[in-house]
């Protein structure tokens, strides 16, 4: 009886530890196809900024006589109006007033100056268009600016939900009004509540390009 008792338990046992065993080995294909999926996902990924890339260089390529700068972020600008006097530029801290339009790499106007006028941005504290973010920080007083940007420092894979696309590079044409210390633009703005920032309308020594990006 005791034999027939140990009998089952063993049987029990090895039933046990088997299925155990199929079950792990049932789980392996589930990892292979993350990996697989994971790679083809990688490998559409390098597709798409291929050919992002491809676009933005043919407009370099299509307009030789621009002088074109490669950021450090990955994309690329020009200057239409440069200022060569000032030194300073927007940092963390301060308020920026600027004017830009959107492009898309054809020519074709997304959003006019005129539709999204006026900007006023508290630099690095805002969630703007991200190479806007970075693009703003390298700009002058007074100048004029046009960017090149890769859908990653655009609006990404989701587009803006209005009229841009999924995926879509895009050509911004940025004027820098001027800039100040956020501390002073509230200074300015308690004293006088309901009127418009302050602009200063001195004119710094600048050199205008005779670049025209041509799409």
């Amino acid at each position: 009886m005791k034999n027939s008792k140990l009998i089952v338990i063993a049987f029990f046992l090895f039933v046990l530890v088997s299925s155990c065993k199929q079950h792990q080995e049932a789980r392996r294909p589930i990892s292979q196809t993350s990996g697989t999926f994971m790679k083809k996902s990688i490998a559409r990924n390098k597709k798409l900024i291929a050919g992002e890339e491809g676009q933005i260089d043919a407009v370099i390529r299509r307009n030789s006589n621009v002088k074109f700068i490669a950021s450090t972020k990955g994309y690329w600008y020009s200057y239409s109006l440069k200022n060569e006097k000032d030194t300073l530029t927007p940092k963390k801290g301060d308020v920026a007033f600027f004017d830009y339009e959107i492009k898309d790499l054809k020519g074709n106007i997304i959003y006019s100056e005129i539709e999204l006028r006026p900007q006023v941005y508290y630099v690095d504290k805002q969630n703007i268009m991200m190479g806007l973010r970075d693009g703003i920080k390298l700009m002058h007083k007074k100048e004029k600016v046009n960017f090149l940007f890769n859908s990653h420092m655009g609006y990404g894979y989701h587009g803006d939900n209005k009229k841009i696309g999924a995926n879509q590079p895009l050509l911004c044409i940025v004027t820098l009004r001027d800039f100040m210390p956020e501390a002073t633009y509230k200074k300015q703005n308690q004293v006088q509540p309901t009127t418009p920032p302050v602009v200063k309308q001195e004119v710094a020594t600048e050199t205008k390009s005779k670049d025209t990006i041509t799409q």
